[in-house]
């Protein structure tokens, strides 16, 4: 896909998803971002994506709720004119022991995690028929992508991510015939949390491969990968310097 004068919607305008509305934006598309509460946050990405000269579109929103995800595309593509990439980003992270895992907590993390990136997917498919086909990429977890559950306290998160995975190869599928290719990215030790200690870090570090912290530029380039091919679909590629191989 030729990116120049292409629209992006990414849900999740914040740490890496702003990193990758920047870097879109760099390559001349128009990028529309959801977020929940971080305002600041968005709108200097939004200026950031005006200042390379494409238009930015920010949509407040909570994409637990269903109906959020169509009025969010659909207000999206009206905005910018058009749709050809949905990035599905929005994550709930959130370490909750089993015992306190209730039908809240589950619906908190898979509604946002899983539901909304097929909700999101279906409503982004009438636009891309419109344009003769398009992209959508999922975003999971090295994790959920290494075959097996690691660390306890995530297990809503997990399945949400495990379940990503499985809508990427189904939703590759279904929408072959309209030209929407659609793949996931998995990653691992990108950029640390706020919070995370010295000696976390290096912990980290010590347990990947390749001995360092990835950088948002890895996602970019992941991004920038499944956008540009056009042979490429239902494919999950962990960006995770190796962790899932130790």
């Amino acid at each position: 896909m030729e990116l120049t004068g292409r629209a992006a919607l990414i849900t999740g305008g914040k740490r890496l998803g702003a990193a990758v509305a920047v870097d879109l934006a760099g390559q001349g598309v128009d990028v529309a971002l959801s977020y929940r509460q971080s305002l600041a946050e968005a709108e200097q990405t939004a200026a950031a994506i005006e200042t390379a000269g494409r238009r930015a579109f920010l949509l407040q929103t909570d994409l637990s709720r269903g109906a959020a995800c169509q009025e969010l595309v659909d207000r999206a593509a009206a905005s910018l004119g058009r749709l050809d990439i949905l990035i599905n980003m929005a994550s709930v992270y959130t370490a909750v022991p089993f015992g306190e895992a209730d039908e809240a907590v589950w619906d908190s993390v898979v509604n946002v995690d899983l539901k909304a990136s097929y909700l999101c997917a279906r409503a982004a498919v009438p636009h891309m028929r419109r344009q003769g086909g398009g992209r959508i990429i999922n975003f999971t977890d090295w994790v959920a992508a290494s075959g097996r559950p690691r660390y306890t306290g995530f297990l809503p998160y997990y399945v949400a991510k495990k379940g990503v995975i499985g809508l990427t190869e189904a939703l590759a599928l279904e929408l072959a015939a309209d030209q929407i290719l659609v793949n996931a990215i998995a990653p691992g030790p990108i950029v640390a949390p706020a919070g995370t200690s010295d000696e976390e870090k290096k912990a980290v570090e010590a347990a990947t491969p390749l001995g360092r912290w990835g950088g948002a530029a890895e996602v970019t380039a992941a991004v920038r990968f499944f956008l540009t091919s056009g042979f490429v679909t239902g494919e999950t590629v962990r960006v995770d310097g190796g962790r899932h191989v130790r």
